[in-house]
């Protein structure tokens, strides 16, 4: 079955740094688009980035545009975010995605914390 595990989540103040990371299995991982999307308190989940199955090819949210790279090592079958200039506004729990067999599968989410 598809599973997805992420971590790396944490508290930072505003201007750090955070790398997240989403361990994936049950699918052929090399063939399909991975995505991260987050949602924070009282709003709807919202995308964040995504990337091809070779990683050459990546697409973000205007709000994380020069300050997020999303990128995936498919041996190790894992994608990250690596998220830097983080601000408050950052705040959620973010959550790796993928669509397998026309249906969304989710992980647990990782919060993610920017306070000083």
């Amino acid at each position: 079955q598809v599973q997805l595990v992420e971590s790396g989540g944490g508290l930072v103040q505003p201007g750090g740094s955070l790398k997240l990371a989403c361990a994936a299995s049950g699918f052929t991982f090399s063939t399909i688009y991975m995505n991260w999307f987050r949602q924070a308190p009282g709003k709807e989940r919202e995308f964040v980035a995504t990337v091809s199955p070779t990683g050459l090819s990546t697409g973000y949210a205007d709000s994380v545009k020069g300050r997020f790279t999303i990128s995936r090592d498919n041996a190790a079958k894992t994608v990250y975010l690596q998220m830097n200039s983080l601000k408050p506004e950052d705040t959620a729990v973010y959550y790796c995605n993928v669509r397998y067999s026309a249906r969304p599968y989710w992980g647990q989410g990782t919060q993610v914390t920017v306070s000083s």
